[in-house]
């Protein structure tokens, strides 16, 4: 069967070098070379890298703001970045 692919122009004349090292045609290298990566078994999925939680102290609240108000810390982050306010 004929198909077109692109190949990077220095890996096609590395190609080209081997073929004619070798005897053979560009197309026979990457067949032989698409064979080869088939016959290997696919890799297996990777699992995450496991991480370790370091803490400190012996539990309590881990900060004194109210996580499940939103507006509450965003105003307070909005005073840390740009000073108190003024009435």
């Amino acid at each position: 069967m004929r198909t077109t692919i692109s190949i990077d122009d220095h890996v096609l004349e590395d190609l080209k070098r081997r073929a004619a090292q070798g005897g053979t045609t560009v197309s026979r290298l990457i067949e032989d070379s698409v064979r080869l990566s088939l016959a290997k078994p696919p890799h297996p999925p990777r699992a995450p890298e496991s991480f370790e939680l370091v803490t400190y102290g012996r539990g309590g609240r881990f900060t004194h703001l109210d996580v499940d108000r939103t507006s509450a810390l965003l105003e307070r982050d909005d005073l840390e970045r740009h000073g108190s306010r003024k009435s």
